[in-house]
């Protein structure tokens, strides 16, 4: 079980932060590139990087950007709304660490939260807003009967 799971069933206040990191490799770019069909050129030609005025081959926005759905599917959550501000290109091979804080929360589960992108040398690539709905409940009572059983869908597990 996951950490966020955990804290998910315990039940979520304001405040509670969420964090998670991953290294963007040239393989999960072309992965994200086949899924979507979005074969920008600045994802892999090098003359129209240059052309652009970039570094090197960048990752794509939604790709480090879906790191939020993560922490979203750990949680159970169904998201409404995500708006993201893209700040900073992220390249192959940067760590970029993902943290999530909620900001608001209604009797309902309806909550807001904040996120926030940074590669490994601190600056912010990404910020990010989302609303959603947690967990009632009975969504988490089936939760603790996943983990009972040894939570077999989660991967992340």
């Amino acid at each position: 079980m996951t950490q966020i799971r955990k804290k998910t069933i315990e039940g979520l206040n304001v405040g509670d932060v969420f964090s998670i990191s991953r290294e963007f490799t040239e393989k999960d770019v072309n992965l994200f590139a086949d899924i979507t069909r979005d074969y920008n050129s600045v994802h892999f030609d090098e003359r129209f990087i240059e052309a652009k005025g970039l570094d090197r081959r960048i990752c794509h926005g939604l790709l480090v950007a879906s790191m939020l759905t993560e922490i979203g599917g750990q949680m159970g959550c169904l998201a409404t709304d995500m708006t993201f501000s893209f700040k900073k290109p992220v390249y192959f091979g940067d760590r970029i660490v993902c943290n999530l804080v909620i900001s608001e929360q209604d009797d309902n589960g309806w909550f807001n939260a904040k996120a926030e992108y940074k590669n490994q040398n601190g600056t912010i690539v990404i910020e990010a807003l989302l609303k959603g709905i947690a967990p009632d409940l009975k969504e988490k009572e089936v939760m603790k009967a996943m983990i009972a059983e040894g939570d077999p869908t989660n991967k992340v597990a």
